[in-house]
């Protein structure tokens, strides 16, 4: 790809990316809708074991069944 359309290329993205960026609008999170409940803070813990722990533990169940249930013949 030569340098005209790369240079091309680049603008485009941009102009997109700019376009996109002026035309959305903010997501007005603090104002509240008739029936929103939010739900109770998390602690630091509940949030580290609900977003670290959980998923390395699940993958750990998974690799320990992939690596059980192997029916390949060992080398």
């Amino acid at each position: 790809m030569d340098k005209k359309n790369a240079l091309r290329a680049g603008a485009v993205a941009a102009g997109t990316t700019l376009m996109m960026l002026l035309m959305s609008s903010p997501a007005l999170a603090l104002t509240r809708d008739d029936g929103d409940d939010p739900a109770p803070k998390l602690s630091v813990a509940e949030t580290v074991g609900l977003f670290v722990a959980a998923p390395l533990a699940l993958f750990l169940v998974i690799i320990g069944l992939v690596m059980v249930l192997d029916k390949s013949k060992k080398a």
